[in-house]
């Protein structure tokens, strides 16, 4: 049957039976080299099954597998003993009836949202795509369009139709996808990552919203590293490694009683508490202050938004952590510290000789040139004095030396984040401003990689300004803390003090969501 001559696709199993039934899914990158190998799972109608494992082990692969976005990759090889969907066997769908399938019975929620989203158009536009190939028109899909921004926790979301990706924040552009993927009303939504980018707040509503959704009879399959989002919406979770599900069970008994080490290793670095180690001092000497700093921007509504009178200063060899909202003003102040953005009005003033600041961006694939493989990429950062070979900045991020030979598509999103933080380093610099530098890590590698951070600080007296929406990593790493809300500093102070005994009413929020 050639592809033009594909049958539609079929309605939902009744319920009880797999919504999504896949055996001996087998994913061979160019090359031949195993991604995936024989991959069971099942997803019935109003289920959550959650898939976990480390950065790399195959989990954004298996996502897209299952929407045939591998399949129509050159190179890739995918063979399956059963791939249904809704009644319908995929495993030879071309890419005519996979598309019908995309747009209708599944909906996908990608985890690099500023590469997800098209620049040019609105977000009306994307959000409302699927619901224009099913012939929804006028009144009717803008109100579903409302309503899916809303459902996915974007504010504003009437004023958000005419606005395109760039005016959004990370979090908001991350919201915008979920909103993507609900418009059309899938029976499967298959979420890779969904709350990475999100504050805990924003997140718990997502989640929330998940759950809604999945009580409805949506089945879900939901990838992550995130076993804080994992426990609160699955109902069975299956364990990724090395392209393998090593472990699967009830939720409950995985993230309590986990028996393989894989599993045991990512439950064991979820981030608990405080860090084991005192605060470092800071008596360092002042590396730069702002004072009366504002940075401010159109707003949709009218009026502008950003930061304004912002007062903050930064010593050598501490780490203070930004943390707020979606679109509270984080990565603006990040990125006025890193000299990136101007001020409007105020002031900043750097130590003498200037320190040398690097920033670690939330979203690493845009920075890099797609054409270099990761070895010029860390050359083109690393100073003429220095004697620091490519490899070993690799090793200090958890990366072997064959990584050196890649290029940045091929990698998975956590080792992309890792290659960023090691051209970071290449720099040798005085400060790090670290823009949500774990929120596409496992949390294994996030505990690493938090490590890493604290040892940099420790014993190179290098300063962090760690920008984050998780706040279990902030507190893990930082001295003291500032919040942020609609771009003013609403309580600051200590870490623990500040977690420990919020004063703000917002403060409160965020570390109860957090905790929830």
């Amino acid at each position: 049957m050639s592809h033009d001559q594909e049958p539609a696709v079929a309605p939902p199993p009744p319920t009880g039976h797999p919504l999504l039934d896949v055996r001996a899914l087998t994913v061979q990158r160019p090359g031949g080299d195993a991604v995936l190998a024989d991959v069971d799972l099942a997803v019935a109608p109003g289920e959550c099954l959650a898939i976990v494992g480390a950065s790399g082990a195959g989990k954004s692969v298996l996502a897209r597998t299952l929407l045939g976005l591998t399949q129509a990759e050159r190179g890739w090889r995918v063979q399956a003993d059963g791939l249904d969907l809704a009644g319908n066997d995929l495993r030879a769908a071309g890419p005519r009836r996979w598309r019908r399938v995309r747009g209708g019975t599944v909906g996908l929620v990608l985890q690099d949202a500023l590469q997800s989203l098209d620049p040019l158009r609105t977000i009306g536009a994307e959000v409302g795509e699927a619901l224009a190939v099913r012939g929804v028109r006028g009144t009717a899909r803008r109100a579903a369009v409302v309503a899916a921004l809303a459902a996915a926790g974007l504010p504003d979301p009437e004023q958000r139709l005419a606005q395109r990706a760039s005016e959004l924040s990370g979090g908001m552009r991350q919201r915008a996808l979920i909103a993507s993927a609900l418009a059309a009303g899938p029976a499967l939504l298959v979420a890779d990552e969904p709350t990475t980018a999100l504050d805990s707040a924003t997140a718990a509503h997502v989640l929330a919203s998940f759950n809604d959704i999945r009580d409805r009879g949506t089945a879900i399959l939901l990838i992550s590293h995130d076993l804080g989002a994992v426990a609160r919406i699955a109902d069975r979770i299956a364990v990724l490694d090395g392209g393998r599900i090593v472990e699967r069970g009830p939720a409950a008994r995985l993230l309590t009683a986990p028996e393989h080490a894989a599993t045991r290793a990512l439950v064991a670095a979820i981030p608990r508490g405080p860090k084991p180690t005192p605060p470092a001092p800071r008596g360092g000497g002042e590396l730069l202050r702002l004072a009366g700093a504002a940075r401010l921007f159109p707003a949709p509504t009218g009026g502008t938004t950003g930061l304004r009178g912002i007062d903050f200063e930064l010593h050598r060899g501490e780490s203070v952590g930004v943390v707020g909202e979606s679109g509270a003003g984080k990565t603006t102040l990040a990125r006025i510290i890193a000299g990136a953005e101007r001020l409007d009005t105020g002031t900043i003033t750097r130590a003498t000789p200037a320190p040398r600041v690097r920033l670690i961006p939330q979203d690493p694939v845009a920075t890099f040139d797609p054409r270099w493989r990761v070895e010029r990429i860390l050359r083109a950062s690393i100073r003429p004095e220095s004697h620091t070979a490519p490899a070993e900045l690799l090793a200090r991020v958890g990366l072997g030396a064959e990584f050196l030979t890649r290029r940045p598509r091929t990698l998975s999103g956590g080792q992309r984040q890792r290659v960023a933080i090691a051209r970071a380093l290449a720099a040798e610099p005085d400060v790090l401003v670290c823009d949500e530098p774990v929120s596409a890590l496992d949390v294994a590698t996030q505990a690493g990689i938090l490590d890493l951070l604290r040892g940099l600080q420790q014993r190179l007296g290098v300063a962090l300004v760690f920008v984050s929406h998780d706040l279990a990593a902030v507190r893990s790493v930082c001295d003291r803390v500032l919040i942020l809300r609609d771009g003013v500093v609403v309580e600051s102070g200590d870490t623990e003090r500040v977690f420990g005994a919020p004063q703000d009413p917002f403060t409160r929020e965020l570390v109860a969501a957090s905790a929830g």
